[in-house]
Formats: structure tokens, C-alpha cells, sequence
């Protein structure tokens, strides 16, 4: 067997101005795409440490919903810190964990018709996936798990074994198993019928097709390129999952907690899913938090079946149900991120009139939006010229070909509106100038 040979140079202050790479793993990502020190941060707002400030159209991939270190938030969690409330809990009995459970149920779930018990699985949501898949499989007694194309679930074995990039699948360094991709909606352009392939093989006893346990999707495919799911394909999926008595497994976890408008990405398709993961914004704050959520027939868990160390993690209780309280109350967050949503989709329409639909494409839902360029490289130069004005942005999409948005759902229109003309200026620097 040959080793691989790894370089053994010595990073130079001059190579590592910022004193990270001599020490960190090459694994890094992010801090390629943004090479500066970040500081400090409010709001939609983040200040490097020379004082430079960005523009924040990240948020935490999608786990700041509420902004930067939001007040009322921080507060909360100060109090909560400086009174010497349990932090670390396991699966201990608190009196935060006990208050976040009753303000989810009286704000979310009663309201919405949904008595699906609550799993506390990790920390992250790759927690959250690998608890559904697992739950799944005990239920039902089988393995087979449909995915379906461009999904992104996770880096765990489990949910990258039901995600599409070839990339990260590629990083296992084993096979990934009892999982079966099937197209995800408009795989095919619309010259396919809904379900007709996945269809055909649960029907035909020769197709090979194990008999799945579930079926796992997102709404809206953040890392797979703000792939937006047609509400009545999201409709045939859950009624061809009940009809096969196959489980369905909704990831809601970047696009939950109001990305989409609704606090459930799913509530404008008026299905229910069997299980919910969430993460993300759950806590609110940015704190470590997931939950696993099952109609409560599912609930067949055996005492430590499944568990983890920080699964319990206190501090995030308290600002999960502050938020909830704060902005899940009544409507006033639902209808500014439409709105806002909104505004976003017109902008990026006028984009794509003036520089054609064979060069770029709007995608998305509420504030997930997406920009689908004609390749990773042009997508990364526009969010390398963005983040040169001051605005941050990452890629997604297989090629990364897609410049994708998820602003805090708090941000100001005064924001939003500054944020959207760097965008515009960030294009006009890399696409070439539209003929008359």
C-alpha cells in the first residue's frame, strides 16, 4: 500500500498573513472565499477586525434568521448565563428544557394541526438527519431510503449517503449504501410526468427496487442550487408516499424556522410529514440545537437508543423559545419575508431580462433565492466582486453556478436594497455588457 506523500513546508508569516493556515486544516472552506478576520457582528451586519464591514446575505448558511447577536435574544441568554442556569444536560429534565418544550408546541405545532413528538438528537443538523433515517428503518424493518437528485442532507455517513454531490459523497472513503436517487422535481425540464420512473419500479415485483422505508427531500435544495419544489409536486410525493406505506422525511432544516415565509417550508403544500428535522435557526441565536420530530405511532424508541453527548444543550432552549415567542406570535415576520421575498425575485427577474434567460436564471422561494449563472467559475467571480464591495455571498449548485442569497429575515429594506445594487454592480463587472 503507498502512503500518500504529504508536503512538510513550514508556512512563513508572509505566506500566513492572517495566522491561521500554518495551524488549520486544509479542510477549510469559507475563509478561502472570505479571506479576512471577522470580528464583531449585528443585525445583517459583520465588521472585520480592521474595521472593514460587511454586508451579511450568509447568515450562518442559513442559521442566523434573526440577525447577528439579535438583542432581545442576547438578553435572554446573558440572564439566563449569569444566574447559573443549567448549561450542559444530556437528556436531564430543566426547567429550560421543559419551557422550550411547551412554547414550540403553543406556538408551532398546536396552531398548525401537528402532534409530532420531539427528539432532542445532537447538536447539528446531520444529528437530525442520521436520527429520521434510523427512526425510519426501525419502524418500518427495511433499509432503502429514496433521495433524490442534487439533495443535500449532511456529511455524516447517513445523510451523505442520501446527498447528491459527488464531492462530498467522495469523502467517505467508503461505499454509500441503501440509498436509491430519484429525480427531483424539474430534473427533467418538465418533459417527464411527475413520479412516473419511481413510480413504475415500486409497482413492477422485477425492477430490483427494495421496498423503501422513506423517502427524505427539501422543499427548497439550498446546497443542491435553490431548487424550488412546485407545491403540487410536493403534494404527488407525500400521496405517493402514503399509498406505498413508505415514510416521508421532510429536511427542513436550512429552510425552516420562516426561510421560505412559513415557519415550515412544507405549510404551502398543506402536507405533513411523518418526520421533521430542523436545525439551523432553531436555537435562534446561532447556538447548537436540532430536533427530530415524529408523528407519535413512529415513537418506538427503546430508552438510549439513539443519543449524544450535547443534546442538551441548555443556553439554546432559552433564546429557541424567546424567539419562537418573539416572532412566531402572530404573522408580522411571515409577511415581511414574502414581501421581501418579493423583492429579491423582482430584482433578480430584471437581471435576467437584461442580460437573457440563456445567461442567467432566478430561482428560489421566500428570502432562499439563488442566481443560476452559465457556470461555478462565473458564480464565483460575481461573489468574489460582491465581496469586494462589501457584501457576502457563497455558491451553490453541483458547479457551484449558482449565487445564492439568505439574508437574516430582520434585515431592513434599506439593506436588502444595498445589498441587491452590489449584486447588480458585482454582475455588470463580470458578464459581459448586454447587446441592444
Amino acid at each position: 500500500m503507498t502512503t500518500p506523500t504529504v508536503p512538510t513546508t513550514e508556512a512563513s508569516a508572509a505566506d500566513d498573513p492572517l495566522g491561521f493556515t500554518a495551524l488549520e486544516s486544509e479542510v477549510r472552506s469559507y475563509s478561502r472565499s472570505w479571506p479576512v478576520v471577522f470580528d464583531r457582528a449585528s443585525g445583517a451586519t459583520v465588521h472585520a477586525e480592521d474595521g472593514t464591514e460587511y454586508l451579511d446575505f450568509f447568515a450562518g448558511a442559513g442559521t442566523l434568521n434573526y440577525g447577528h447577536n439579535n438583542p432581545l435574544l442576547k438578553q435572554v441568554l446573558l440572564d439566563y448565563l449569569t444566574d447559573d442556569r443549567m448549561v450542559h444536560t444530556l437528556d436531564m429534565f430543566t426547567s429550560a428544557r421543559r419551557e422550550f418544550l411547551e412554547t414550540f408546541n403553543e406556538v408551532i405545532l398546536e396552531p398548525r394541526g401537528l402532534d409530532h413528538k420531539v427528539v432532542f438528537p445532537g447538536p447539528g443538523g446531520a444529528n437530525a438527519v442520521e436520527a429520521a433515517l434510523k427512526l425510519a428503518r426501525k419502524v418500518t424493518g427495511r433499509e432503502s431510503v429514496i433521495n433524490f437528485t442534487n439533495a443535500f442532507h449532511g456529511m455524516t455517513l447517513g445523510a451523505l449517503s442520501v446527498t447528491g454531490n459527488s464531492m462530498k459523497r467522495g469523502g467517505a472513503g467508503i461505499p454509500l449504501v441503501h440509498a436509491t436517487p430519484m429525480p427531483y422535481d424539474d430534473y427533467f425540464d418538465g418533459d417527464v410526468p411527475d413520479f412516473v420512473y419511481l413510480e413504475r419500479l415500486l409497482e413492477d415485483s422485477g425492477s430490483g427496487l427494495n421496498a423503501p422505508a422513506a423517502v427524505i427531500v427539501e422543499t427548497v435544495q439550498g446546497e443542491g442550487g435553490i431548487n424550488a419544489a412546485r407545491a403540487e409536486w410536493l403534494r404527488g410525493l407525500a400521496d405517493l408516499c402514503k399509498r406505498h406505506d413508505i415514510l416521508l422525511i421532510l429536511d427542513d432544516i436550512q429552510m425552516g424556522c420562516g426561510r421560505t415565509g412559513k415557519f415550515f417550508s412544507f405549510e404551502e403544500a398543506g402536507i405533513v410529514p411523518d418526520i421533521i428535522c430542523l436545525s439551523k435557526s432553531i436555537s435562534g441565536y446561532g447556538l447548537p440545537m436540532a430536533l427530530t420530530l415524529v408523528r407519535p405511532e413512529l415513537d418506538i424508541w427503546e430508552p438510549g437508543e439513539h443519543n449524544g453527548t450535547f443534546r442538551g444543550f441548555a443556553p439554546a432552549f432559552a433564546t429557541a423559545a424567546e424567539a419562537l415567542r418573539t416572532y412566531w406570535s402572530d404573522d408580522t415576520l411571515e409577511n415581511s419575508t414574502i414581501d421581501k421575498g418579493a423583492l429579491v425575485e423582482a430584482h433578480f427577474n430584471s437581471l435576467v431580462a437584461r442580460y437573457g434567460d440563456d445567461v442567467l436564471v432566478a430561482k428560489g422561494r421566500g428570502l432562499a433565492r439563488g442566481l443560476q449563472t452559465p457556470d461555478g467559475e462565473t458564480a464565483s467571480r460575481i461573489c468574489d466582486e460582491a465581496f469586494s464591495r462589501g457584501l457576502l455571498m457563497e455558491t451553490s449548485g453541483p458547479d457551484g453556478e449558482v449565487v445564492k442569497l439568505l439574508p437574516p429575515l430582520t434585515i431592513t429594506y434599506d439593506e436588502l436594497q444595498r445589498g441587491l445594487r452590489i449584486i447588480s454592480e458585482s454582475v455588470a463587472a463580470v458578464l459581459p455588457a448586454p447587446t441592444a
